[in-house]
């Protein structure tokens, strides 16, 4: 007996058919691989509900490196709370511009908390937080 269970839905022809043209666009197969895509996302966003849970996360930066200061006070900031840091990658864009991404683990509160800081440095052009789970609670 397999472990896969099937079940239907009824949604919209419109609906449907944007659906699919989605699907194409990202490459999937069919429609279970990427309806078991969302559901999964879906209980990844529930589980940082969880301020408890233990999570993971990457967090992407985009700066100026001559702003006077900056890189410092995101390297402080990355040492004060580096019990949550897993690792960072930083990135010469150009002569000015710098990408850096660092990727947090920990409970939800806290990762979420670093990313917050991160993200508000004075100088960073733009911040960006990518949710993700340890996978320990996703099939």
């Amino acid at each position: 007996m397999s472990d896969l269970e099937r079940f239907s839905i009824t949604i919209p022809k419109e609906l449907s058919v944007a659906f699919d043209k989605r699907n194409k666009r990202k490459g999937y197969g069919n429609r279970s691989e990427a309806t078991r895509d969302l559901i999964r996302d879906a209980l990844v966003k529930e589980e940082w509900n969880d301020p408890k849970a233990h999570v993971a996360a990457t967090v992407t930066l985009v700066y100026d490196h001559h702003t006077r200061t900056l890189t410092d006070r995101i390297t402080e900031l990355q040492h004060h709370y580096g019990e949550l840091i897993v690792s960072a990658l930083h990135v010469h864009l150009d002569h000015h511009n710098c990408l850096e991404v660092v990727v947090l683990r920990g409970v939800a509160k806290d990762v979420q908390g670093l990313a917050d800081k991160l993200g508000a440095i004075k100088g960073i052009k733009h911040a960006q937080v990518a949710l993700a789970t340890e996978g320990k609670s996703i099939v």
